[in-house]
């Protein structure tokens, strides 16, 4: 028996496997179960216990010699393995396509940049909210008629949670838990029960601003308003401001630029007009401060509100909202050059 050791252990030396096959067969001619050092285990019983001693020590050196020796081979054979034999150097470097931003997506960081660059800081709140925080707090009456079952989704199980049907509620929240100088944007996903067509849907996206503060005038709002179309819409935008009302707002007024496309001239898309509306804005009602526990006779301030789709639609003539819910990757790749 320990002549067939000493001849395996001087075989072990100068093994050598040329690609994992061959590899693979000597483990199996030397480690398994019906492998040499196995037979030699099972010899090993039979051996007189004065020599077990010795022979226990050179199958102990033999098998850890052929097992180092093994591992030795298949850690070349990793190190050689580069993964690039089935690699198709024909393909395009970038065989998955990169994503895009949603055009929504685009325009909403861009009001929001425009809005921190003047000192806005963002707010949050809850797309399921109570009737307070949506309607009461914005200075609405019992019987205004968005609080109608035809605009507002309500749970059924509870008649005062509804979804929110604009961020003006991000407002009420924020006045509810600070006091002036308030100067916040607040974005966010609002809904309204309305059927669903190419110029409306059940969901859309409004950014709305807020700013309270100790003499606070209409001036800055239209400093305000001028500043944030010119970034829009390019430095040579004019607005306008027509008078409009709003429950949350005293006075209160229809903001429009002047078409972008005829250069306030008249065109199919301004309908010869020249002129173009974007948003809503005015002095925030003196009831709304002192309903959120603001003093309307210390601070005033001022307000705005924009559909996010309305805005994207004027900067990239998309012509149905809808486009922008089905998730189209024909639509989205359009919008590429705009990340």
């Amino acid at each position: 028996m320990i002549e067939k050791i000493q001849r395996l252990l001087a075989e072990v030396e100068n093994l050598k496997a040329q690609n994992a096959e061959e590899l693979e067969a000597l483990r199996i001619k030397y480690l398994s179960k019906k492998g040499e050092i196995s037979a030699l285990m099972n010899d090993f019983r039979s051996v007189p216990a004065e020599q077990k001693k010795e022979l226990g020590m050179k199958l102990n050196e033999l098998k850890t010699k052929v097992t180092n020796h093994i591992n030795e081979l298949k850690e070349q054979f990793a190190a050689q393995d580069t993964g690039t034999d089935d690699l198709d150097l024909t393909r395009t470097a970038y065989p998955i396509p990169l994503g895009t931003r949603h055009p929504l997506s685009i325009v909403k960081n861009e009001i929001i940049d425009i809005f921190s660059r003047m000192g806005f800081t963002l707010a949050d709140g809850p797309e399921v909210e109570d009737d307070w925080h949506v309607f009461s707090a914005m200075n609405f009456a019992e019987d205004h008629p968005a609080r109608d079952m035809q605009d507002t989704f309500f749970v059924e199980a509870h008649p005062d949670i509804i979804l929110r049907t604009h961020t003006s509620s991000v407002q009420a929240r924020v006045m509810d838990k600070q006091q002036p100088p308030i100067r916040v944007i607040c974005p966010g996903r609002v809904y309204r029960n309305e059927a669903i067509s190419a110029r409306a849907h059940c969901f859309f996206h409004q950014v709305e601003a807020l700013y309270i503060d100790e003499n606070v005038s209409f001036s800055d709002l239209k400093q305000a308003l001028l500043i944030l179309a010119q970034e829009l819409f390019g430095a040579d935008t004019k607005i306008r401001l027509r008078p409009s009302y709003f429950p949350f707002t005293e006075p209160s007024a229809e903001m429009d630029i002047s078409c972008f496309l005829c250069g306030g001239e008249g065109c199919s898309f301004c309908k010869g007009t020249g002129w173009v509306e974007i948003l809503g804005c005015g002095m925030v009602d003196p009831n709304v401060l002192e309903l959120n526990g603001i003093d309307s006779k210390k601070y005033s301030g001022w307000a705005l509100g924009m559909g996010v789709e309305r805005i994207t639609n004027l900067k990239y003539q998309v012509k149905d909202l809808r486009m922008f819910s089905e998730n189209d990757t024909r639509f989205l790749k359009e919008f590429e050059s705009a990340n």
